[in-house]
C-alpha cells in the first residue's frame, strides 16, 4: 500500500501566540496571503491560509526535481549524464544555459544545480520534459499524498489551472510538507532525498527570506515570484531545532519589482519573525549596510 505521507493530520498542536502574530503581520497586505509554519522539533504549527491554493511561480522546481530523481531512481536517467542542449529549448530571459550555444554539452547535474540555485528557466523546462512532462510529476505528487502541488504549464488538461494559477500550484501546507519529506529522507527515498537537500541548501537569490537569518545557519529553501505573487518555502536547520515555513500570496496590489515590494517585504518580515521567535537568545542581525549587495 501506498504511504501518503503528505495528509494533513487530524490533529496538529497550534501555537496560538504564533498564530496570532502571523494574522497581525498580514491583516494589511493589499492582496491574499497564506502561510503555514512548523517547529519539526515540537510539532506545533501555525496558520494562515494554510490550505488555499496559491500560484508557486518558480516554487514548482522543487516538485520539478522530485520528478527527475524518480527518473534516475528507476534507472532511467542517470545523474552525471552529459545532454546536449538546443536553441529550441530556450526560454527568452536572463538564464545561463539560455547563453548556451547550439550543440554545447553539461551534465544533467549541473543543469539541475541551475534549476534550483539560480532559478533557471531553460534548465527547469528542459528537466519538466526529462522528468516525463508535467503529468508525470503530478502523478509523484498525488502517490505522495499532494492533493494540490501540480505542474499546469505543458501539462494535457491543466490549461484552466495554468491560465489561474500560472506554471504550477500548491498550498501553504503542502509545500512546506514536501520539504520536510525531502529533509527527513521520505521523497523517493533516502539517497534521492539527500541528494536533493544538498542542492536546495545552494541559494544564489537570498535577498528575502534567507537574509533575515544568519549566513552560518543551514537553510534548504526556494523562492517563487510573479508580478501578482510572491512565495518562499524554507526549511531552517536552527540550533534548537529545525522548522519549516512557506509563505505565498496572489492578487498582489504591488505588482513592482523592487526590494521594497509589499510582497517580498513581508517574507523577510516574517523570516525575521520567526527566526526571533524560535531562536531567542540569538543577537544576529544583519549587519549595517547589507541593503547595498541585495
Amino acid at each position: 500500500m501506498i504511504q501518503l505521507f503528505a495528509q494533513k493530520p487530524t490533529h496538529e498542536k497550534v501555537d496560538n501566540k504564533l498564530n496570532k502574530m502571523l494574522a497581525e503581520m498580514a491583516k494589511d497586505f493589499k492582496g491574499d496571503v497564506g502561510i503555514y509554519v512548523k517547529n519539526l522539533k515540537t510539532g506545533r504549527v501555525a496558520t494562515l491560509n494554510a490550505d488555499s491554493i496559491f500560484p508557486t511561480a518558480s516554487m514548482i522546481k522543487v516538485p520539478i526535481t522530485c520528478g527527475i530523481f524518480d527518473k534516475i531512481e528507476k534507472g532511467e536517467l542517470a545523474y552525471n549524464t552529459e545532454l546536449v542542449y538546443k536553441d529550441s529549448l530556450l526560454y527568452a530571459g536572463e538564464d545561463i544555459l539560455g547563453s548556451f550555444k547550439n550543440n554545447e554539452k553539461i551534465w544533467l547535474s549541473k543543469a539541475l544545480m541551475l534549476m534550483i540555485t539560480t532559478s533557471d528557466n531553460t534548465a527547469s523546462l528542459w528537466a519538466q520534459s526529462l522528468a516525463g512532462t508535467g503529468t508525470v510529476i503530478n502523478e509523484l505528487m498525488e502517490k505522495n499524498g499532494f492533493e494540490y502541488t501540480r505542474v499546469n504549464s505543458r501539462t494535457p488538461g491543466r490549461s484552466a489551472n495554468q491560465r489561474k494559477y500560472g506554471w504550477g500550484q500548491t498550498t501553504p501546507r503542502e509545500m512546506a510538507t514536501l520539504l520536510t519529506l525531502i529533509r527527513n529522507g521520505k521523497m523517493i527515498n533516502e539517497a534521492a532525498s539527500e541528494r536533493i537537500y544538498r542542492n536546495l541548501v545552494r541559494i544564489y537569490y537570498d535577498h528575502e527570506a534567507l537574509s533575515e537569518i544568519p549566513p552560518y545557519v543551514q537553510v534548504a529553501s526556494k523562492s517563487g515570484a510573479v508580478n501578482e505573487a510572491r512565495s518562499e518555502v524554507a526549511l531552517v536547520n536552527a540550533p534548537h531545532g529545525d522548522y519549516v515555513f512557506c509563505i505565498t500570496t496572489k492578487n498582489q496590489k504591488d505588482t513592482s519589482w523592487i526590494h521594497e515590494n509589499e510582497g517580498t517585504t513581508l517574507i523577510r518580515k516574517l523570516s525575521k519573525t520567526l527566526w526571533k521567535y524560535f531562536e531567542p537568545k540569538s543577537s544576529w542581525q544583519p549587519a549595517q549596510g547589507m541593503e547595498k549587495y541585495y
